[in-house]
């Protein structure tokens, strides 16, 4: 099932990749990864799906620390460039498979961990995706989702307004009761909740679940 904005994320993502491992951004800063993975806390025997990994630099944070990560996005430039920084990195645990986080091409009951950073604002079924990353991850398997926080309301449009002009395939953040009530559906006991203050006014919501 292909993503109904397909068009705009390949398009924008196309122009944003040579620049995506920029320092000047936060997609990639130390820090942050550094960050998730000790809040995460990956083991060395597990498997991992990173979700619309972009450049997979998260992706490739975990690399070292497990067995295997799989790094699926939608947009190839993105991939390429994940790919090209892994082989400097000399990280030969990882794949990177295009599709679509709509519908995942793996089994159900796969990977020990599967996680997407910062790209829930881009899907317009929210729901099915987040359906697929749970249909994908192993009983008793880590599901984390960390994503901007959407605005107090009446601000909450505005933002959203703002962010798609500053790129065409945003659709919308979502609130943190929004993103709980994914886990709360699918039955996922919450173990870790955090809001974390970033530059650029981004308010980034990490979850970690066990289920």
């Amino acid at each position: 099932m292909k993503p109904a904005n397909l068009e705009a994320i390949q398009h924008s993502f196309t122009i944003q990749a040579p620049n995506f491992e920029s320092q000047t951004v936060n997609f990639s800063k130390e820090e942050y990864l550094n960050y998730t993975i000790s809040r995460v806390a990956p083991k060395g025997q597990d498997s991992v799906l990173e979700v619309a990994a972009g450049t997979c630099a998260c992706g490739r944070s975990f690399a070292p620390l497990v067995q295997s990560v799989v790094c699926l996005d939608a947009t190839p430039s993105m991939l390429q460039i994940g790919k090209q920084e892994a082989e400097k990195s000399h990280l030969n645990n990882m794949t990177f498979v295009k599709g679509y986080a709509e519908e995942l091409p793996f089994l159900d009951n796969s990977f020990d961990i599967v996680f997407s950073r910062l790209a829930f604002h881009h899907f317009t079924n929210t729901d099915n995706v987040f359906s697929e990353m749970v249909r994908v991850l192993k009983p008793g398997g880590k599901l984390v989702m960390i994503d901007m926080e959407a605005a107090d309301e009446p601000l909450r449009k505005t933002e959203d307004e703002i962010e798609t002009q500053r790129d065409p395939s945003h659709v919308k953040n979502l609130s943190k009761t929004e993103m709980l009530s994914l886990f709360e559906t699918h039955g996922l006991a919450i173990e870790k909740c955090e809001t974390t203050e970033i530059p650029q006014r981004w308010r980034c919501e990490s979850f970690s679940v066990n289920t």
